[in-house]
């Protein structure tokens, strides 16, 4: 199961007691390890469960850091190997599904700025030790806080890159207790209206799935409409082939029964009119797709309602803190998003690396230049993003 374990020299960091890195190539084999620890809805076991299982064309790389006077683990950093280009690259586990990304951190760690730095510095020693020879470590989409923003723990690796150097980011609405002070503040929005234009349709409804067969329909339905808008859109659409697909229906599989997979769905006697996949963990839920029927129904905006129906019946189960994802679409902050960074790491793990690392960085740093990232954009024949 283990393929090295790395000791840091006890005096390496002051008042930081040595760590030790072990990795581990199958997941099942690691996911028992902080079971209880802080974590993203994207760390979850249901997620990473399926995600391991769909995506099978890259190698498991899981690293377990610990205490080495303790024994005790602090985290779990659930990453993958793949080679791109001849550069063997590791990342998260992710390829584009994840909304962020972080390590699963024990409850108990203590994490000041001595451990925190002493945390990122064994990860990297570890895997440029390791025998594979790895050339990339590329850690995309990070929270600079696990678990929430109350009693949560600080991200680690983020130490390891600049906060909000990621060009993505959340985007985090808090509704409050009284979610009809929220819907009245989103006078723009016209939600009564468009209620009461889907409610002319014939038996008109809203629903989230209770059972896997129902989640399975209605992500089916997702898919084709999915589909046709990006057809329509002149864009690729990945989200339908077989790896995905199997990954989707395995997290509903898996977490449609406890309410962590919250799959809904706008619902008359034509059939599904919008539907929506978000995943709920703790106090927050993360919306992740939406689709429609494109212009058949457009008047009443379907995606949208779809979307504020189900923020308003998981705020009467108790939700407060709502994630419409990454992408900052209008719609976003017209429900009254505020926009939290996310950051990037990219460190160079042999001189194959360097020029990729070194890529990364002037990307990162050209962010906080929008001008200069324009002038370079049209420089090289593209539009900038």
């Amino acid at each position: 199961m283990t393929c090295l374990s790395v000791e840091q020299p006890d005096d390496l960091v002051s008042r930081t007691p040595g760590i030790a890195v072990d990795f581990v190539r199958d997941w099942r084999q690691a996911e028992s390890r902080l079971s209880a620890g802080h974590r993203t809805a994207f760390q979850h076991g249901y997620w990473l469960g399926a995600w391991y299982e769909a995506f099978g064309d890259v190698t498991p790389l899981i690293a377990v850091i610990s205490d080495v006077a303790t024994g005790k683990d602090i985290a779990v950093v659930p990453m993958n190997s793949h080679v791109r280009r001849g550069i063997r690259i590791v990342e998260f586990a992710d390829l584009g599904v994840s909304d962020n990304n972080a390590p699963i951190m024990a409850p108990d760690a203590a994490l000041d700025a001595a451990a925190t730095d002493a945390i990122g510095k064994a990860l990297v020693d570890s895997l440029r030790a390791l025998p594979d020879r790895f050339d990339l470590l590329r850690l995309k989409k990070m929270p600079a806080q696990i678990g929430g923003h109350v009693g949560g723990k600080p991200n680690p690796l983020v130490s390891l890159g600049r906060i909000g150097s990621c060009s993505l980011n959340r985007n985090l609405v808090l509704t409050g207790d009284d979610y009809a002070d929220y819907r009245a503040s989103l006078k723009r929005l016209q939600l009564p209206r468009c209620w009461r234009v889907f409610s002319r349709l014939g038996n008109a409804r809203f629903e989230i799935a209770t059972d896997v067969e129902r989640a399975r329909e209605i992500l089916d339905v997702m898919d084709v409409q999915q589909d046709e808008r990006m057809r329509q859109l002149g864009s690729p659409f990945v989200l339908n082939d077989d790896a995905h697909a199997r990954f989707y229906r395995e997290v509903a599989r898996r977490g449609v029964a406890d309410g962590y997979a919250v799959i809904s769905a706008l619902v008359c006697d034509k059939g599904i009119v919008a539907t929506t996949l978000g995943v709920r963990y703790g106090a927050t839920y993360v919306l992740l797709r939406i689709s429609h029927t494109g212009k058949t129904w457009a008047n009443f905006s379907p995606g949208l309602l779809a979307t504020e129906c189900t923020m308003a019946a998981l705020h009467a189960q108790g939700l407060r803190r709502f994630d419409l994802s990454i992408g900052n679409q209008d719609y976003k902050r017209r429900l009254g998003a505020e926009q939290m960074p996310l950051t990037d790491v990219s460190v160079a793990l042999s001189w194959r690396g360097m020029p990729y690392a070194w890529r990364d960085h002037a990307a990162q740093e050209l962010r906080r230049h929008p001008t200069l990232a324009a002038i370079a954009a049209r420089a090289m024949g593209r539009s900038a993003r």
